[in-house]
């Protein structure tokens, strides 16, 4: 069963095990209007949690996309990279960007349910 969490910083995380995949939220997209260009991390990379592991860009703004949660990239969502505007028609589906490898489980309590991420965004 895969749990979705959330960050303060609009990104969404889908646990499944110890995998997690990760994107932005419709929330963050909306915010960032046309998305015209999506740099992914490199497959292998360690992150840290809060470190900047990805650039999305849109006609409006550049914004970093954080890691959640420690841990190595184990994927990368490369139809993303080929096309940017999936992030506007399906930023919490067909558009995340990358999967981790979860280094320490501790780290998710920190994170917010959807109950919680929609009381943040109102």
């Amino acid at each position: 069963m895969t749990t979705t969490l959330y960050t303060s910083d609009h990104e969404w995380l889908a646990i499944d095990g110890d995998t997690a995949t990760v994107g932005i939220t419709d929330y963050a997209q909306q915010q960032l209007g046309d998305v015209v260009f999506v740099e992914l991390p490199k497959i292998g990379r360690s992150l840290k949690k809060a470190e900047a592991a990805a650039v999305v860009e849109s006609v409006k703004a550049a914004s970093d996309v954080y890691a959640p949660i420690s841990g190595d990239v184990i994927e990368t969502n490369e139809a993303l990279a080929a096309e940017p505007a999936l992030v506007n028609s399906d930023a919490q589906g067909a558009a995340w960007f990358f999967k981790i490898k979860i280094a320490d489980k501790s780290e998710l309590g920190g994170l917010m349910d959807e109950a919680a991420y929609k009381a943040h965004t109102a």
